[in-house]
């Protein structure tokens, strides 16, 4: 139930409130990541990224890199790799290991054919436009060369989804209140292999279903509260309703043992 109204797009979107608020620093990314701790399967992403570049050999860039994850991981497994870090916002490159660079995707600073392998991870929803950054990407690929993309599927934690119109519409006093704001639904796992497929000939998709349980409202709590900086686009007192949305979960939680929650991510490989 999640709104996909023209002016979240541009929120989710937006140059200025990503460098300077949702990802001034790590804390909301930390946020959001951590819910995963409680998924079954568990998966490792960076292990799957670094599995797929088993056959790179050169430079890596890792485009909207955010805190480092991945970045820090190819450091540990693959120092025979030149890994690249890059953000829009300086903040939050604070802490990633070296090199790194502020810079916007849309428009890489980096000369045709001069990279071997670009990580473009549960980002390309942040920008303004798609298939250019696509074709952005492409560009500076060497022949070759390997994109490794991720995002989440359209249905993607839709509990949270029912949760927050039901937390949002108690708080405004409806029956249902507006939908939080979805940040992959403009570049979802269903979606990607198309825009995906425009620039590169191979592209190959790797689901990630499980199925996360939790037994405290703390884990949903921080991971709703980490959408803060997209509180204005919410059209409800934002706090207000993550509170209520802590007190569903708990009633839920002491009558059922647990709060359940469907995800689908996904890793988009794509060559050529």
């Amino acid at each position: 139930m999640t709104s996909n109204t023209a002016p979240q797009d541009a929120a989710v979107a937006d140059r200025a409130l990503l460098a300077n608020s949702a990802y001034a620093d790590g804390r909301h990314l930390a946020a959001r990541q951590s819910i995963y701790r409680w998924q079954r399967p568990q998966y490792d992403l960076p292990g799957t990224v670094v599995e797929e570049l088993a056959d790179t050999k050169g430079v890596v860039l890792d485009v909207g890199c955010g805190n480092g994850k991945f970045v820090g991981r190819l450091h540990e497994d693959r120092p025979d790799l030149r890994v690249v870090g890059m953000d829009i916002s300086a903040g939050i490159l604070a802490d990633v290991e070296k090199p790194v660079l502020v810079a916007d995707a849309q428009a890489l600073p980096f000369a045709d054919n001069s990279i071997d392998a670009v990580l473009a991870l549960h980002m390309l929803y942040h920008v303004g436009d798609i298939p250019g950054t696509v074709g952005e990407l492409g560009r500076v690929l060497r022949p070759g060369g390997v994109l490794v993309a991720s995002t989440n599927g359209e249905n993607d934690k839709a509990e949270l989804d029912r949760l927050w119109a039901r937390a949002a519409g108690d708080v405004l006093g409806v029956g249902e209140g507006p939908g939080r704001v979805s940040l992959s639904a403009r570049f979802s796992l269903e979606r990607a292999p198309g825009v995906l497929g425009e620039v590169f000939g191979e592209v190959r998709v790797r689901r990630l279903p499980g199925v996360i349980e939790v037994t405290d409202p703390g884990p949903v709590v921080a991971h709703l509260a980490s959408y803060e900086a997209w509180a204005g686009q919410c059209g409800v007192p934002f706090r207000e309703t993550v509170v209520r949305a802590a007190e569903i979960v708990a009633a839920r939680i002491a009558a059922e043992g647990v709060f359940r929650i469907g995800c689908l991510g996904g890793v988009v490989v794509c060559r050529g």
